[in-house]
């Protein structure tokens, strides 16, 4: 039988520092920690430092694409400071320009996408592939093919390059 309270003690600290290094988010880093050992106390592990790692990376992953479905981290355009209300015309001309930009990353591909998105989050080649179980090797290639893919689309809505790269 694995105790828990050892478990916790031993890897609590290593398994949020890792999952914060992927996530960038400490308060998601805890939840997903926390969700970890849940699942231990449920499905007791027989090896359970990589085990628990695992989990965590699994539920890492997942979070990933739930985030990206739901379009929660992506931010193409810098919003303005909350005192700088922009002119009519120039909040237009940003809301077409976010769409246009929306509805070229639609026509990628699931895996374009999210390799864009994971980018644009500061996610480096060694977290990409992890996330999307892909080798490390094959991002730079899936990242290029991504990014001029995403171009090519938005070049199509009538746009120049410039917001899409």
């Amino acid at each position: 039988m694995t105790d828990i309270a050892e478990l916790f003690t031993l890897y609590h600290a290593s398994l949020v520092r890792m999952v914060y290094r992927r996530t960038g988010d400490r308060d998601r880093a805890e939840d997903i920690a926390q969700e970890t050992f849940a699942r231990a106390v449920a499905a007791p592990p027989t090896n359970p430092r990589p085990w628990l790692f695992a989990v965590a990376l699994n539920l890492v992953r997942e979070d990933g694409r739930r985030s990206v479905r739901q379009g929660r981290r992506l931010q193409l355009l810098r919003a303005e400071g909350p005192d700088a209300m922009p002119a009519p015309d120039e909040a237009f001309e940003r809301d077409e320009g976010r769409l246009a930009v929306q509805r070229a990353l639609a026509t990628l591909n699931e895996r374009d996408r999210e390799a864009l998105l994971l980018k644009a989050e500061g996610f480096n080649y060694e977290e990409i592939a992890a996330t999307l179980g892909m080798s490390r090797g094959a991002i730079g290639t899936t990242l290029a093919r991504a990014r001029r893919r995403l171009v090519e689309a938005y070049r199509l809505q009538g746009r120049s390059a410039d917001a899409a790269s």
